[in-house]
């Protein structure tokens, strides 16, 4: 996971939303320990197979947004110096993202 050295403000694009995405995550959370659940219990494997679908998606969505978030905070709106930059950091994430998929 890359971090970021530089001297910029701690302030990230999701801080605004920071607590719907805590609020989601926690939901994915609770998600994949129900599935653990399933496992525990020897549930079907299709329908664990869907509750883990049904994770994957979730963790998208929430990625989704965050880039969102980060395009309009870190690209857009942030120092136009490291635009180009802040750009192709974008684009790997969404190649990361998409290649995940």
């Amino acid at each position: 996971m890359a971090t970021e050295t530089s001297a910029e403000p701690a302030e990230r694009g999701y801080s605004a939303d920071k607590e719907a995405v805590l609020k989601r995550l926690r939901r994915i959370e609770g998600q994949v320990r129900g599935v653990q659940r399933m496992v525990e219990e020897d549930r079907y494997c299709i329908d664990v197979v869907t509750q883990i679908t049904a994770i994957d998606a979730a963790l998208d969505k929430v990625a989704l947004e965050l880039l969102a978030e980060h395009t309009q905070h870190c690209v857009i709106g942030g120092d136009a110096a490291k635009q180009e930059e802040r750009t192709e950091e974008l684009m790997g994430a969404v190649r990361r993202l998409l290649r995940h998929g």
